[in-house]
């Protein structure tokens, strides 16, 4: 294994490479609705004990001081998981062990690529992951101050944070694990992580919160990331156990890393999360709990997101294999689906909690220490939040294809080529650009709408690097076709208003929270159906008319419809 050295310019896209065969496409096709289904249920199991823990947090400790400082102290994990188990590594980690499965399919006889590249990485990447997690933990107080330097409990807020810093080094390696089992096509466990990250701390809130306060949430953090790494060992030894031993003479064909290609991947990632950072420090400043509203309503708002996204986490190795093929118009037109596909059902959600966001908040969270203030002050900031919802889930689906087009990792026979490139950078400036207009739109707003502004400038912010990412796109050579794609998304603008508007005073005359929910949720659902239907939305107006066919399959030739 080496590392990669300078030389000339490559192009961003390879030549077309020779399409895989006819019959292969429905075994294909097969695979990714089972990895799918798979991925699909498991996340939606980790969110719903996601979603259980926030309850929890607002039933025991409500929105105030301690859980403030709990939160402070979330910023931690809620940064390493994106940038280690999620975007950054996965982005890294996954080509570089895709590669390395051809390489040991071509070459049977050599040392296994597989084993070469896990030693090469794996002890470096320790290495970093202890040194980055001891240097939080000993720089607690100093992160605290710079996070939220007005906190009523500092003092809190360090110990949390020392304690979440543990979970820096096993999230690390939960990702790299991850990354390569997904090379492998194993999807089960690395899309269960998130299942037994989360019993961990719900069993931790359960059993030790009066005994430890908010600090018993921490300490499940931490062994719900231990727990996590713990779940993808056996699995990964099981995969190189499979291929062959890795003695004998050196490949001739080893794979060459590029270092400074993670630097634009790992930039992002951080850029964008420091969203949050903008909100808790400017919110630290407010009267206490409003940081616990913000996030109550931040995870509430996000599952709308999260399930838009996970159409473009199943069909982003097609994406991929597409740019690897050098077919860029079969790269352009599953991205063009998996925008409008994303935004129908981000757009549908958004209509929802625009329409029943106090219901929701109430259903959830109005119980013990989390009364109707705390209820009406979240379900304000979602209201807010959502304005910036379509665009979280168009750049996720955006970034994949954009990173994807310049791998990083290559071939030791192929030209080394420019190991980065200005265009590599351009998603980091779209996001700074978007943290400008946050910061902006936050102080303006932050005296007269307090916590309204935070969010207001959070939804700015993030609409404006969507905009540009749209635009860098269409520079990085996937041709997006931009009149067809913002014509589609105005039509699901237009049946998300209406359905909203529809929505919003359908549960208001039912005083149970539930009964209210499921009846605004109804009604927002058939409303968005029948205008997505009815403006010729193909993602909406398909499954509609699929459905109607469904329930009314035509009858068998020579017979009437009566069957007569």
């Amino acid at each position: 294994m080496t590392t990669d050295q300078p030389g000339v310019v490559a192009p961003l896209i390879p030549a077309a490479r020779t399409p895989a065969p006819a019959e292969e496409a429905p075994a294909r096709r097969g695979f990714l609705a089972r990895a799918f289904g798979v991925t699909a249920l498991l996340s939606a199991a980790g969110s719903g004990l996601g979603l259980l823990r926030d309850l929890l947090l607002a039933r025991y400790f409500g929105a105030n001081q301690g859980t403030d400082a709990f939160l402070v102290s979330w910023t931690v994990p809620e940064t390493a998981a994106p940038l280690l188990i999620e975007d950054a590594m996965a982005f890294l980690m996954v080509p570089a062990f895709s590669l390395a499965l051809v390489l040991r399919e071509e070459r049977p006889h050599g040392p296994d690529p597989v084993r070469q590249l896990v030693r090469a990485t794996l002890p470096w990447l320790l290495l970093a992951l202890c040194a980055l997690s001891a240097a939080v933990a000993l720089g607690a107080p100093q992160l605290v101050e710079v996070l939220a330097p007005g906190l009523a409990d500092p003092g809190l807020a360090v110990t949390c944070t020392r304690i979440t810093a543990i979970t820096i080094l096993p999230f690390g390696v939960a990702g790299y694990l991850g990354s390569a089992l997904r090379a492998h096509h194993r999807f089960t466990a690395p899309a269960a992580i998130y299942v037994v990250y989360n019993a961990a701390i719900l069993t931790l809130l359960l059993t030790g919160h009066g005994l430890l306060g908010v600090r018993s949430a921490a300490v499940g953090v931490a062994l719900g990331s231990a727990l996590m790494t713990a779940l993808l060992i056996g699995p990964f030894v099981r995969s190189l156990r499979e291929g062959r031993p890795g003695r004998g003479r050196r490949s001739r064909q080893s794979l060459v890393l590029m270092p400074l290609a993670m630097l634009p991947v790992a930039a992002f990632t951080l850029t964008r999360q420091a969203q949050v950072f903008i909100e808790r420090f400017l919110g630290s400043a407010l009267p206490p709990g409003t940081i616990s509203h913000l996030n109550y309503a931040a995870k509430v708002s996000q599952l709308a997101m999260t399930a838009a996204l996970l159409i473009c986490t199943v069909t982003f190795p097609l994406v991929a294999r597409a740019l690897a093929a050098g077919d860029l118009t079969a790269a352009r037109d599953r991205v063009e689906k998996d925008l409008g596909q994303a935004a129908a059902v981000v757009l549908a959600g958004t209509a929802f909690l625009m329409a029943c966001a106090p219901q929701v908040v109430s259903l959830l969270f109005e119980r013990g220490a989390f009364g109707p203030q705390d209820t009406a002050a979240t379900a304000a900031v979602i209201r807010v939040y959502s304005f910036g919802l379509p665009a979280q889930a168009l750049i996720g689906v955006m970034v994949r294809p954009y990173f994807s087009v310049r791998p990083v990792v290559r071939r030791a026979d192929q030209p080394a080529g420019q190991r980065t490139a200005l265009l590599d950078w351009y998603p980091v400036a779209a996001m700074a650009v978007g943290l400008v207009v946050t910061v902006g739109v936050g102080l303006a707003a932050l005296p007269h709408f307090g916590a309204l502004g935070l969010a207001a400038g959070n939804a700015a912010g993030i609409t404006t690097t969507a905009a540009l990412l749209m635009r860098g796109l269409l520079l990085r050579g996937i041709a997006l076709r931009v009149p067809k794609v913002l014509g589609g998304q105005a039509r699901l603008l237009a049946a998300a208003v209406g359905a909203a508007l529809t929505g919003l005073p359908a549960g208001y005359p039912v005083r149970d929270p539930l009964l209210a929910t499921v009846l605004g949720g109804l009604c927002v659902l058939l409303v968005f159906a029948a205008l997505g239907t009815a403006l010729g939305a193909p993602e909406v107006r398909g499954p509609v008319l699929a459905l109607v066919r469904a329930l009314n399959p035509p009858a068998p030739e020579g017979k009437l419809p009566d069957g007569t």
